[in-house]
């Protein structure tokens, strides 16, 4: 169970991965993009933990959607998106159970899907998004615990990071770029797993 010591300890983990790699992800995104993914999104998240003080799990997962939000351009809202809907799925609840993180991760994929048309293999934050969640969908319906779900989840998103590289961008920025981003990890893609790896 997760609750909400843990979910902002998750949430600050995630920060800190996602500091300690700005400068890879802007490098990704330079690559692929105009080269300020990283520095873009930084600023905005790193007092999701604090400001999320005396929540709920869910609502943890919700501030740091709404921080997502506020930092604008393309992958801010699509990213605070996907996290509201693992918000909703806790709702007011003061602990957390697989079920609800498969269920809210499944729902944040389908709304990431709506908001800006991807599916697998477009190089976008889907292809890690797609198999973590299915991955946990796969742990919830077999019964697992929930740390076993949550590294089989972020080994699955990794590997799904690690795929795009190989791809040639669909959507987004880096479709305008062409072959240009072929041999580029996406860095949206590469977020998610760093989200999943820091679960506690």
């Amino acid at each position: 169970m997760i609750g909400g010591d843990e979910a902002r300890a998750w949430i600050a983990s995630f920060v800190e991965a996602f500091r300690a790699q700005r400068g890879e992800l802007d490098e990704l995104d330079r690559r692929s993009g105009d080269g300020d993914f990283g520095s873009n999104l930084l600023p905005a998240i790193e007092g999701s933990a604090d400001a999320a003080a005396g929540l709920g799990p869910g609502r943890c997962f919700t501030t740091l959607g709404r921080a997502f939000m506020a930092a604008g351009g393309t992958s801010g809202p699509i990213f605070g998106v996907w996290l509201r809907e693992l918000g909703r799925a806790g709702g007011d609840a003061e602990q957390l159970d697989l079920a609800a993180i498969a269920s809210g991760c499944s729902a944040g994929l389908e709304a990431v899907r709506a908001l800006g048309g991807a599916s697998v293999g477009d190089k976008t934050m889907i292809d890690a998004l797609d198999p973590a969640a299915s991955a946990l969908a796969q742990a919830a319906e077999h019964g697992e615990d929930l740390g076993t779900a949550l590294d089989a989840a972020a080994a699955a998103a990794r590997a799904g990071a690690q795929s795009t590289a190989g791809l040639l961008a669909r959507r987004g920025r880096a479709s305008y770029v062409g072959e240009a981003s072929r041999g580029v990890e996406d860095p949206g893609a590469v977020a998610v797993a760093l989200f999943f790896e820091a679960h506690p």
